[in-house]
């Protein structure tokens, strides 16, 4: 057994993932010593607004991706192996068509977000705030844009290195604001959104000044852009991101900001553990795209299958975790944070196993349709089940309106890939 374990982790996938979940928690590290420090400075009505605000800075930047990730993942791993000389023409390509699409959707933001935070985010924040928001999620895309190029070849080394140490010296320009009693929640959002973002595209340039030298010379080709793959993606992707937001911002339109504090302070340990779940897709993601036989699926949905386990169980350990471990980490202030958080654990044991059927649908059969029936299924149950349970139920809600979402979501992945599993021929002649 302890032989099997010992290759099994000597496997090249295995040390991918062992490289990547190391890089991806210090990065966890960051986000949590970053919660953990703003909830001892924030008051929780604070941290409900900061948590509004980053959310939508969030949610936009996976929203403007307009599924370039998953077509670099899908087509830059046999681009990189075949060494193919469009390989630069395909990157910008994809940049340039992601730019001006975004940028549409930030000016419209920044012309009607102090409209619609004050119709319905209602965190009756500064203009300047607002603002601050809007330009950082145009930084968060490139940033978003150089990690998974960095992902889909396979670069998890260099990528988490030039992430972690933005987290050191966003880390450090924090505590010179805390120093000087200038930390406010624009100065916390400029510095995560914008001068992050920033520190690490500069790393990254320095390093590989000539793969940006020779991408800046290449041309733009409309048909790198696979629109039909793309968009359909690109759409599913936004009617999830959306979905898995609706409850904090129904809760900021519903519930009083404390109770918004609460929650928010539990979505950060839960996307704290979602972290490890990225970490093993982000390396399973270019084995995938290669798949074309019965033998060769079962054999990565298996391996997949294994390290999903290991979010699965995190998900599972937290809901069993005493309170005065919330307590010790959140202070009684956020006490709430303990029971929340647990109710949530249940529904994301759903999310970490349903994220196989997802791998094998995208980037094996590169059938996003199938997703986007999915995924608005999802946003449906989420949103409708939110807007008429959470008057009721509170910050227990989501919780029951979840579960029944990722059930249904996973189900529905779930047979598309038994079905076009048993399609695939046993092997190839």
């Amino acid at each position: 057994m302890l032989v099997r374990l010992i290759d099994f982790i000597k496997k090249p996938t295995s040390k991918h993932i062992i490289i990547n979940t190391v890089g991806n928690y210090l990065n966890v590290f960051f986000t949590a010593f970053f919660a953990l420090l703003l909830v001892r400075i924030l008051n929780p009505s604070e941290y409900g607004v900061l948590s509004v605000l980053l959310g939508i800075a969030y949610v936009l930047a996976n929203v403007l991706d307009f599924g370039t990730s998953a077509t670099l993942y899908s087509y830059l791993p046999s681009l990189i192996e075949k060494k193919a000389a469009n390989i630069y023409q395909f990157l910008k390509t994809n940049f340039f068509y992601q730019l001006i699409f975004s940028l549409i959707i930030i000016i419209l933001l920044f012309i009607f977000f102090p409209y619609l935070d004050k119709v319905f985010f209602k965190t009756n924040a500064p203009p300047w705030e607002l603002y601050v928001t809007t330009f950082s999620v145009l930084f968060l895309l490139w940033q978003n844009f150089v990690l998974n190029c960095l992902f889909a070849a396979k670069k998890f080394f260099m990528a988490n290195l030039y992430l972690n140490l933005s987290n050191v010296l966003k880390t450090v320009l924090i505590f010179i604001l805390i120093f000087f009693h200038k930390i406010t929640i624009g100065n916390i959002i400029f510095i995560f959104g914008i001068l992050g973002p920033i520190i690490f595209f500069l790393l990254v340039f320095l390093d590989k000044r000539h793969i940006f030298n020779k991408i800046l010379v290449a041309k733009i080709e409309k048909e790198e852009f696979r629109f039909g793959y793309t968009v359909t993606f690109f759409i599913a992707n936004q009617f999830f991101n959306l979905g898995t937001r609706m409850d904090l911002f129904l809760l900021s339109y519903f519930r009083s900001k404390p109770e918004v504090g609460y929650y928010g302070v539990s979505q950060k340990i839960i996307l704290t553990i979602l972290t490890s779940i990225t970490s093993i897709t982000q390396v399973l993601s270019p084995s995938f795209s290669r798949i074309k036989t019965k033998k060769e699926a079962k054999h990565h949905l298996k391996t997949g299958f294994f390290y999903l386990l290991i979010p699965a169980g995190l998900f599972f350990l937290l809901m069993i975790l005493p309170n005065q471990i919330f307590y010790l980490f959140f202070t009684r202030k956020f006490a709430q944070t303990a029971p929340i958080t647990k109710s949530l654990s249940l529904p994301y044991i759903l999310y970490s196993l349903g994220n196989l059927p997802l791998l094998f649908i995208l980037y094996t059969l590169r059938k996003p349709a199938y997703i986007l029936f999915a995924y608005v299924s999802f946003f449906i149950i989420t949103t409708v089940g939110c807007y008429f349970f959470i008057p009721i139920k509170g910050v227990f809600a989501p919780a029951y309106i979840l579960s029944i979402a990722f059930f249904v979501t996973t189900a529905i992945l779930s047979y598309v890939t038994i079905y076009r599993y048993k399609k695939l021929p046993e092997d190839l002649d």
